[in-house]
């Protein structure tokens, strides 16, 4: 008999029933939800005369359509202020707990659940958002689900679900420098594509992951979606529990040392089996940016673009109308081509240590006079710390505005949409055509990458400016 995998051990615990050559019925411990989401669901409730049924498991938030200036004043945009008030009126019906805007909590849904210990190993998490897979960095199984199954855990704490096949994508040695875990996410993605972990939950592991901080880990763990995966997650470890202890939400005294003691036994046994398995060299990762229109379409900063004749018959039709789309052509170098926006934020690179990175990367210099940056902190906590710490002041002395928290350019869900045409290096997760506004340009890259692109007005190796 082999050993069991951290996948099987928290999945198979929350299992409530088992429908024959069907899905899972699983426990939700945790369920998030945001304002784009939700309200069907709850019209659904009404409709049928249901309930929450745990109300103390639920958390909700306003996070994509929230406006990042002057959030003292009503939102302006009719939908995106319908549809805050909405949640609002929903969570005080039915006794959720909602960091509406101006809450000290207030953020987006994947950054507030760990900044307030929310989010904890072990645990199965969802939310009407895909890159809910954010919170396997704790060591938990969390994946997004749809408006029909948002309304399904509101009702009954549990959802229906297949069991996915296990993956665990291995990275061995030490980081280069200027190469952070959003490379890493990058290089893989370019390496298996964004179809690679369909049908699979993924667990990252090895010496490279192990050395990552927590909101690192968490970087790599939201685009996990963008291969396919249904998740991704990671091993809880004394990073964890550090990163945990104290926060608001999380267990104290007794009931903390209990919980780490069972912590400490989620791990993936020696002898497991995984249905695939992948390994790769943390030396061969560089600095990464996307150059087309999905996540998959990456290379090193330092590269050039695929030739046609890199790529297979079958997707040349595509690539060469993702080319079309971004304006590029194949076998273009990436560096030197010239940048008109850049965005720092996202629930894959929001929190303070993003912050943190891109200020240190453009103390002392100036940013290019032709850029436009968004620098957006992923919640009011973070905001807060950032000015705290001196960030937003040297931010400012840089030419750069920190703005107020929410998704902000990651999707064109707000008032902050990139303009037809124009390129934007972003460190939000997607680069889908139209993704940040219609006819927008993403290259996707980490704030480090970001940072060298702002003060240049360029597509640049980071590790020509950071000392």
């Amino acid at each position: 008999m082999t050993g069991t995998t951290l996948f099987d051990k928290i999945w198979d615990s929350h299992v409530v029933s088992s429908i024959e050559d069907g899905p899972n019925v699983l426990y939700i411990d945790r369920h998030f939800i945001h304002e784009v989401t939700s309200p069907q669901a709850f019209n659904g409730l009404k409709e049928r005369g249901a309930k929450v049924a745990r109300p103390d498991q639920v958390i909700a938030t306003p996070d994509h359509n929230i406006p990042t200036i002057d959030q003292h004043l009503t939102i302006h945009d009719e939908l995106s202020r319908h549809q805050v008030e909405t949640l609002t009126k929903n969570c005080e019906e039915n006794g959720i707990t909602l960091y509406g805007l101006n809450h000290p909590y207030n953020g987006i849904v994947h950054v507030v659940g760990p900044e307030l210990g929310i989010t904890q190993p072990g645990m199965t998490i969802v939310c009407g958002d895909s890159h809910t897979s954010t919170h396997g960095a704790f060591g938990s199984i969390a994946f997004g689900i749809g408006t029909s199954e948002v309304e399904m855990t509101l009702t009954t704490q549990c959802i229906m679900q297949p069991k996915p096949k296990s993956m665990r994508i291995n990275i061995e040695g030490e980081l280069g420098k200027g190469v952070t875990s959003k490379d890493i996410i990058l290089y893989i993605i370019s390496k298996i594509s964004t179809g690679g972990g369909t049908g699979y939950f993924v667990e990252f592991a090895g010496s490279a992951i192990r050395s990552l901080s927590m909101e690192a880990r968490m970087t790599v763990c939201n685009m996990s979606i963008e291969m396919g995966a249904r998740g991704g997650m990671i091993a809880p470890d004394e990073v964890t529990f550090d990163y945990i202890k104290g926060r608001e939400q999380a267990p104290k005294g007794e009931q903390w040392d209990k919980a780490v003691a069972h912590w400490k036994s989620l791990c993936t046994e020696a002898d497991a089996q995984f249905d695939k398995e992948l390994h790769f060299d943390a030396a061969d990762i560089e600095p990464m940016i996307t150059y087309g229109t999905n996540p998959g379409m990456g290379a090193k900063v330092c590269g050039s673009i695929p030739t046609m004749d890199d790529i297979e018959s079958s997707s040349q039709n595509t690539f060469r109308k993702s080319m079309d789309y971004m304006g590029f052509e194949p076998g273009d170098v990436l560096e030197g081509k010239t940048v008109d926006y850049v965005f720092v934020g996202s629930c894959t690179n929001g929190r303070i240590e993003d912050l943190r990175s891109f200020a240190d990367a453009v103390k002392g210099k100036k940013k290019a006079d032709h850029v436009t940056a968004w620098i957006v902190p992923g919640s009011k906590q973070v905001e807060k710390q950032a000015i705290e710490e001196g960030l937003k002041e040297a931010l400012e002395a840089s030419g750069f505005e920190l703005r107020q928290p929410g998704c902000s350019a990651c999707l064109a869900m707000n008032d902050d949409k990139i303009p037809e045409g124009k390129y934007a290096v972003s460190t939000s997760n997607r680069n889908f055509e139209g993704r940040q506004g219609p006819g927008s340009r993403t290259l996707l890259a980490s704030p480090l990458t970001a940072a060298a692109a702002a003060i240049t007005g360029v597509i640049t190796d980071p590790r020509s400016i950071i000392n």
